[in-house]
């Protein structure tokens, strides 16, 4: 594609070159640029975007895209120069003009909220591959083709960047793909990753705080999360969660909610909980359908009729959607069950926030001893630490901390935060070593007992400093039953 047929549709400027430049790629990382793409000096690079610049330049960058004056380090004028006002918004446009727009031959469902989005993404397809549809999944656990994961180089995000994202929808229409379903992080959609993604459907499953120190406070959280809303085409929401609903009010026409309250337009009645099974009753303004689902907990009977309702708003009938509910399946790392011989109930879960937590504890059977083995990320989100403290002390009858992914901080006072929200009986010990922490609540436990090893789920590595080092908490039990059972002489 040549530069002017990129630029057409755009407000810019060009000095220098020629705009007949043949483009066949667009990044802003100079150290990944490669010959004949477009580069973009992303903005908040002012001070240093000679140097970014002469490097993309020399791996063959063929134009240059800047919001700011910088100096350019180009004699010849042979290279375009091109000024946009936002190159946020000129990656997200450029990246999907140069793939064709892939999203428009597509059915775009994208979700978010601060807890369930992979859970939701992962039942969405399975409902899709039972109706037949081929289905790709693109979030926090990777990329997913009719629910086998596909090998990529891309940096693990929950949201990709737009660079990425685009070519991986053309590769879906190639394929054969009709429906992609999309995790859309606030990060995502404050950073213009879905702004040309086409999105035939918007789910908000809740708000609670975090990330909130990425984003500078919990109104400009709201704000990320709300761009969603205006993506999207049509919308489901929780309509038990108030930012969900505050999100329907002024998307009324395009709006449809879930929940337990009567108010929404599909009410949510337990009818029967048992082992493994919650039996529910949904009601519509005019029918009435009986539903089994898998799971038992609110939490996940929530996420359930999300996907339910987001196929419902695409247009399939809730008959024929609920026909395939009970084979539901919780994606890696989601309440993800670790077999062993010795009768421990043993559970790894991502839940690294005190709704998330609590939602996976209310699910367990309160006449067990529970052991919770958890901390709190670095860096990141403090205000959580002691609710997080005040839900693991409710439900947990020993809880060890240890370390999750403690970056630059201090994880003794991570622990220290979290231990604030305890209440005065509350036993706990502690083990900095996360391995060590797994192993001694595995130690403790006995034949009928639940462990939950909270707060990582599918990670693969734990960050120290601005190290990854490789761990898996599934990895961690496993060792620890493997070396019992060569103790044990079990073969």
């Amino acid at each position: 594609m040549q530069l002017a047929e990129l630029l057409k549709d755009w407000p810019c400027s060009v000095t220098g070159g020629s705009i007949r430049t043949t483009i066949t790629g667009v990044e802003d990382y100079a150290q990944a640029v490669k010959p004949g793409d477009i580069f973009i000096v992303r903005k908040g690079k002012k001070t240093s975007g000679s140097r970014f610049v002469k490097e993309a330049l020399a791996r063959g960058a063929v134009a240059v895209v800047s919001e700011e004056s910088i100096s350019m380090p180009i004699t010849d004028q042979s290279i375009p120069f091109v000024w946009v006002p936002n190159t946020s918004l000129f990656l997200s446009y450029a990246s999907a003009k140069l793939s064709a727009f892939p999203a428009e031959a597509l059915t775009v469902i994208a979700i978010t909220g601060t807890n369930g989005k992979t859970t939701v993404s992962h039942f969405v397809s399975q409902l899709l591959r039972a109706l037949h549809k081929n289905v790709a999944v693109i979030g926090t656990v990777g990329f997913f083709i009719n629910e086998q994961k596909q090998q990529t180089v891309y940096e693990q995000l929950t949201t990709l960047q737009a660079k990425e994202l685009h070519p991986i929808l053309k590769q879906c229409v190639r394929k054969g793909v009709t429906h992609v379903v999309l995790e859309a992080s606030s990060m995502g959609l404050q950073q213009n990753r879905l702004d040309h993604c086409d999105i035939d459907c918007g789910v908000f499953l809740n708000l609670s705080e975090d990330h909130l120190e990425d984003h500078g406070g919990l109104e400009a959280y709201k704000r990320a999360k709300k761009r969603l809303a205006d993506l999207s085409k049509k919308l489901v929401l929780n309509g038990d969660d108030n930012f969900c609903r505050s999100v329907g009010i002024y998307d009324k026409k395009k709006s449809c909610s879930f929940g337990f309250d009567n108010h929404n337009d599909l009410h949510i009645q337990i009818v029967s909980e048992s082992l493994g099974k919650t039996v529910i009753c949904l009601q519509t303004s005019s029918s009435e359908h009986i539903v089994e689902i898998p799971f038992v907990g609110k939490y996940h009977v929530q996420n359930a009729v999300a996907a339910l309702m987001t196929l419902w708003r695409l247009g399939f009938s809730i008959e024929e959607i609920a026909e395939h509910m009970w084979l539901l399946k919780l994606p890696e790392g989601r309440l993800e069950k670790i077999d062993n011989s010795f009768g421990i109930d043993v559970y790894v879960d991502y839940a690294h926030t005190a709704e998330a937590l609590q939602a996976v504890l209310q699910t367990f059977d309160r006449s067990k001893n529970l052991y919770l083995v958890f901390s709190c990320g670095g860096n990141r989100d403090k205000a959580k630490r002691f609710a997080m403290g005040a839900v693991a002390s409710k439900y947990a009858n020993v809880i060890f901390l240890t370390t999750d992914n403690p970056r630059d901080e201090d994880p003794i006072l991570i622990n220290e935060s979290i231990i604030a929200g305890f209440t005065e009986q509350q036993y706990y010990e502690i083990y900095l070593d996360r391995k060590v922490a797994i192993h001694q609540a595995l130690a403790k436990a006995e034949k009928g007992d639940i462990v939950l090893v909270a707060g990582k789920g599918h990670e693969q590595t734990q960050q120290i400093k601005n190290q990854k080092f490789p761990f898996s908490d599934q990895q961690c039990i496993r060792d620890y039953f493997l070396n019992l059972m060569s103790k044990d002489g079990v073969e």
